[in-house]
């Protein structure tokens, strides 16, 4: 009787440390932080683009920001790790082609 609780309670710690680890995988740079990032390197792209598209603004003034915004954005870049969805479907690439007669 021991033996099978002990058992079981062996198993029982192996199924939840196997369901756990998914989810902790993407604790790291999670979803939440991706998109955050994301969005201050889209912030700081329209900012570079609306300076240098103002012909009103001199070129002295708006140089050292718009250096400035794109090193940020290329630390951004470096701490984003690589975009990996996860899809239900399988690709459409991996299918056999259609022939129509």
């Amino acid at each position: 009787m021991v033996r099978k609780l002990a058992a079981s309670a062996l198993w029982a710690m192996l199924v939840l440390a196997v369901l756990g680890s998914p989810l902790r995988a993407d604790e790291t740079f999670g979803h939440s932080e991706w998109r955050a990032a994301r969005e201050a390197i889209h912030e700081l792209e329209n900012r570079i683009a609306r300076l240098e598209a103002d012909p009103y603004v001199d070129d002295g003034y708006k140089a050292p920001i718009i250096s400035g915004a794109r090193a940020k954005i290329r630390r951004l870049h470096a701490e984003l790790p690589t975009a990996y969805w996860r899809w239900a479907d399988p690709c459409c690439y991996s299918r056999k082609p259609i022939r129509i007669r």
